[in-house]
């Protein structure tokens, strides 16, 4: 299954299309995923105690993988989903504009960009001023 938990899907058909969600849950193996604010249900809970009361819960029931498409968090747009391989690893990626939809290599890639950077910008080595003093007369007499 393509969709993941967290990721932000448009419903494309169905009562609520148009709609968008973050994922909520998924059932791989029945093809089915939860949406935050979509396919609301009404499920009546029974009083079971002499003290409580029954009660109307509303709750998201479980929708067809296939009615929601993914978004593109770069270009904002409902896209289908590609695969490629990136540094040896498998990720998803936007068919429209190329970004990879995965947010765990997104930021593990943020992380390596930002460490390369920082050894780049290091700082100059400190030496003693007579460390410095001996170098200057070793390269003079050379």
């Amino acid at each position: 299954m393509k969709i993941k938990v967290n990721d932000n899907v448009l419903v494309i058909t169905g009562k609520y299309k148009g709609k968008e969600g973050k994922v909520l849950k998924t059932d791989p193996t029945a093809g089915k995923v939860i949406v935050e604010g979509v396919n609301i249900v009404h499920k009546h809970e029974k009083a079971r105690k002499a003290n409580d009361t029954s009660r109307i819960i509303t709750e998201e029931a479980p929708i067809d993988v296939s009615n929601v498409e993914i978004v593109c968090d770069k270009c904002g747009k409902p896209t289908r989903v590609g695969h490629t391989f990136v540094e040896g690893k498998k990720v998803r990626v936007c068919k429209k504009c190329g970004a990879v939809l995965d947010k765990a290599y997104v930021k593990k890639a943020k992380k390596a960009a930002a460490a390369e950077e920082a050894k780049a910008e290091a700082p100059k080595k400190r030496t003693r001023k007579r460390t410095q003093k001996a170098e200057a007369e070793g390269e003079a007499q050379e």
